[in-house]
């Protein structure tokens, strides 16, 4: 039987791997540059129209920024923001006591007290609230929820802020609870055994350890919650009404149980009202929207100063 020496070529070639990481790179570029396209086509169409909004005879920048009156009509109107901003605020703060104490709770319980079989079953169940139409939440606030705080004796009128609030509170809870969950899970187990090694407790440990630790996420999970909150429509033009009113800093409460016009409900009056495109009223939508930008934009890059201030690094 003879034998025959059989070389085999293991090496790959180079030249056809580089070829692909090249087009990987320009794919995921292409991508990327697709998404800050994107954010600057919106924000120029914003810039753009707002401007044109300003230099109509009935709105100017002084009366929009400084203005307590907000009146939209076909023919014209007066357009201050701060009625439609501080019933955005008050909105969003209400909605903020709701779902930060809840959402922070639960995830202290999924991180820390939880079984992996439990944690397994109450995490996407409680996700499942992030993927219900907020449609559906501002029916459930305009029927069932303000019905029920009229009936305890809260008297709330059938639009108005404070069934909004709790809605809009209900709704961004599973978005605090699993990024703050996320963050309270990536703590070392090192720190948790060093203070029950100290004699601390579960409950010591879970909220003078753990939190503490993850608190920049914590905080992300907040403004981003925060930030979805703001930006929210339906429940707002479902439950909350649309009758601009400037905040009554006299009675506070009273402004929670009355009707209110947030900043995109006052968008939505804007585009559906029958009023002509280049007119004042419709011009409007464009520079709440834009004002609206501002805010979460600054408020996204408190989440980012925050996150990088207080980050722990762990080796």
């Amino acid at each position: 039987m003879s034998e025959r020496s059989i070389d085999v070529d293991l090496t790959r070639s180079s030249s056809g791997r580089v070829v692909k990481e090249r087009i990987y790179k320009w794919l995921l570029f292409a991508c990327a540059a697709l998404t800050v396209f994107v954010t600057a086509a919106i924000i120029y169409t914003l810039a753009t129209d707002a401007i044109a909004f300003f230099m109509t005879e009935d709105a100017s920048v002084a009366g929009f920024f400084t203005g307590t009156e907000w009146i939209a009509r076909s023919d014209g109107g007066t357009f201050g923001v701060w009625p439609l901003v501080t019933a955005t605020l008050t909105i969003t703060f209400v909605s903020a006591l709701v779902a930060v104490p809840t959402g922070v709770a639960a995830a202290v319980y999924l991180s820390e007290y939880a079984s992996d079989r439990m944690r397994s079953i109450l995490k996407p169940s409680l996700e499942i609230l992030a993927g219900i139409p907020t449609v559906v939440y501002g029916y459930l606030a305009l029927v069932y929820l303000t019905p029920a705080l009229q009936w305890i004796g809260i008297p709330v009128s059938t639009f108005n802020l404070l069934s909004a609030s709790i809605m809009v509170g209900i709704m961004i809870i599973p978005m605090v609870s699993s990024l703050s969950e996320d963050a309270m899970s990536s703590v070392p187990d090192a720190l948790r055994q060093a203070g029950y090694g100290m004699g601390a407790t579960k409950y010591e440990v879970s909220t003078g350890v753990v939190i503490p630790a993850a608190i920049s996420g914590i905080f992300s999970s907040f403004i981003l919650a925060l930030s979805r909150a703001i930006g929210e429509t339906m429940i707002v033009v479902m439950a909350a009404g649309l009758r601009p009113r400037m905040f009554n800093f006299a009675n506070p409460l009273d402004n929670l149980l009355s009707s209110g016009q947030p900043m995109t409900a006052g968008m939505v009056s804007a585009v559906t009202s029958d009023a002509t495109g280049g007119s004042a009223t419709y011009l409007s939508m464009f520079a709440l929207g834009l004002t609206l930008f501002v805010i979460t934009f600054v408020m996204n890059l408190a989440s980012d100063y925050v996150a990088s201030r207080y980050q722990e690094e762990y080796q």
